[in-house]
């Protein structure tokens, strides 16, 4: 596995099990990790042990967002068929997608801020796998998805579930409340094809698992999400779908969510108001 990622400075940085280099030492010619994205997606980024610098332990880097800015952030509602179950809602024939403000994004490590109360009192933290894309797109076929994602996130989601009990219309303002999502700190870049079904997506807090589920009982898998998304408009580099939880917990301030993406990654967040 390569990762993709940034310092808090802005730095773009390359991993991989030897630890972290900046990308520059490795891959010259770009000058940031939007850059190597389609590098990422091609399979062609070059490999740590390349670098003309040593790597430096991941336990040794700060982190920031590994992009500077995402694309459209797509998320996708009901996608296991458990949470729907807990929710009352019927299963969706379709992708139950929506939208979220660039404005929601917090870095790694948040923290998770909670509006104030009388805007919402109960707010939900949902561990869920990202795809990022890597290259520009229209009508991508689900066999060839592979060749247009850059790599996957861990990611922590945000609902005001009481917001959107009011009625379903206000999915858009119970997702979008500042810090509503928090990336992981590094973009997990394939270097060869892995299994996705098998592995699974946990929600925490406090240490105590609150939700798991394996990503084979997605009602729609990361290919599909992508290759029906591309059909309705161009994806682009940068762009991110958070694929939907297992499960979502109640959190309050003074809370720590982490989000686990078995074999991808982990974010951890804590909650403030």
């Amino acid at each position: 596995m390569k990762y993709l990622a940034r310092t808090a400075t802005g730095d773009p940085l390359l991993g991989g099990d030897e630890g972290y280099v900046p990308l520059g030492a490795v891959e010259p010619d770009l000058e940031s990790v939007r850059d190597a994205l389609p590098r990422a997606a091609a399979g062609t980024l070059a490999d740590v042990a390349d670098a003309t610098a040593d790597p430096v332990p991941a336990a040794d880097v700060t982190f920031g967002a590994p992009l500077a800015s995402f694309g459209k952030l797509w998320g996708i509602g009901l996608n296991y068929e458990e949470h729907a179950g807990d929710l009352d809602e019927e299963r969706p024939t379709e992708p139950a997608s929506f939208m979220k403000p660039s404005s929601v994004l917090t870095g790694p490590g948040g923290p998770i801020r909670l509006p104030p109360e009388s805007q919402s009192e109960r707010v939900t933290a949902e561990a869920e796998l990202a795809v990022v894309m890597g290259r520009t797109c229209r009508n991508v076929d689900e066999g060839d998805v592979d060749d247009v994602i850059a790599g996957f996130l861990p990611v922590i989601d945000m609902t005001a579930e009481d917001v959107l009990q009011r009625n379903p219309r206000f999915l858009t303002r119970a997702k979008s409340y500042d810090t509503f999502l928090v990336p992981g700190a590094a973009l997990a870049v394939l270097e060869e094809p892995l299994d996705l079904e098998p592995l699974s997506v946990r929600t925490e807090v406090n240490g105590e698992v609150r939700a798991e589920n394996e990503i084979r009982n997605m009602l729609f898998p990361p290919a599909e999400i992508v290759s029906f998304h591309s059909d309705v408009m161009t994806l682009e580099p940068g762009d991110l779908f958070s694929t939907g939880t297992p499960g979502a917990a109640p959190i309050d301030p003074g809370d720590e969510v982490r989000a686990v993406v078995e074999s991808i990654g982990a974010v951890d967040a804590p909650v403030t108001r």
